[in-house]
């Protein structure tokens, strides 16, 4: 099997996909004896049956199942490809991808609606993901990741701002649980994460210094942090530049070098320097000015 046999395989997989011929017929723009000669060339190649015909349509032997799964991440790969060529022109325009922390939602967001106001022939997809987008598979044009330096090869990586997290209460939990004090922390409720291993700085350092027992909850986004302290639940951290909706809530301990992150831009070296990668990264680096964030 080769490239040259491409067309084969994506019509076997396109059938696998739909579960009929003339489905797929109609997902590639072929007719349907198109697709049944290229699949019985296919299945005579391999000398093996992909499918099981029946009055209903195909059905993927354990053979085609397997042709399934490696075309379909081929496929995956053909459209990344794609989308890092379009990213290669000079014009603002067609698909920006940029994958960001979901805490950071409050402030990119209307950052993003600012930019597309710029360039109205812009569409921009917003990925918030616990893993790391490959930019090199062109998964995304632009990350904003929090941590230590990014040291993935032929990335671009610039300091966008520092992150300062608050740990923080409601006015009512303090009234029936009283402040934070030294050789108190097993007597207090806290807000913690999901993961047992956390990445981000605060939530290792309470996994290291707060009991087990005495995190109450645990949730996957700061948002939901900050909901559940509101909510007199317990004591959670909070962004140093997220003040809306904070008036009434109490700052429980100082705030600790180990609660603060470098924040990140990055890039890929083969989409760094086309203009709607350039564009945005400025229009960022300019925007940060006005956040009550701290310098990288």
């Amino acid at each position: 099997m080769s490239f040259d046999h491409w067309d084969e395989i994506r019509t076997a997989y396109q059938v696998a996909r739909m579960g009929t011929v003339s489905g797929a017929a109609e997902v590639l723009g072929v007719h349907h004896a198109t697709v049944i000669r290229h699949i019985d060339a296919l299945e005579g190649r391999l000398g093996a049956k992909l499918f099981q015909r029946h009055a209903r349509g195909y059905t993927p032997t354990e053979a085609g199942q397997d042709l399934l799964t490696v075309a379909g991440q081929t496929d995956d790969q053909f459209s990344q490809l794609a989308s890092r060529i379009k990213g290669r022109g000079d014009e603002v325009t067609g698909d920006l991808l940029v994958t960001s922390l979901d805490s950071l939602a409050p402030l990119l967001v209307p950052a993003i609606g600012e930019f597309m106001a710029d360039h109205p022939d812009l569409r921009v997809k917003l990925i918030s993901d616990q893993r790391l987008l490959r930019l090199e598979y062109g998964e995304a044009h632009v990350a904003i990741r929090a941590g230590k330096l990014p040291d993935e090869p032929d990335n671009v990586v610039q300091p966008f701002f520092t992150q300062t997290l608050r740990l923080m209460a409601s006015a009512e939990y303090v009234a029936h649980h009283g402040m934070l004090e030294e050789g108190t922390l097993a007597g207090h409720r806290f807000i913690g994460t999901t993961e047992d291993t956390p990445r981000a700085p605060n939530f290792r350092w309470l996994t290291e210094t707060v009991p087990p027992s005495s995190v109450y909850l645990r949730v996957t986004s700061m948002k939901a942090v900050k909901t559940a302290v509101r909510s007199g639940i317990g004591i959670g951290f909070i962004a140093d530049w997220d003040d809306e909706g904070t008036e009434g809530l109490v700052e429980m301990l100082p705030p600790m070098e180990d609660w603060s992150a470098k924040i990140w831009l990055v890039t890929h070296m083969d989409l760094h320097r086309t203009a709607k990668v350039q564009t945005f990264v400025r229009f960022l680096k300019e925007k940060v000015r006005g956040w009550a964030v701290s310098p990288p």
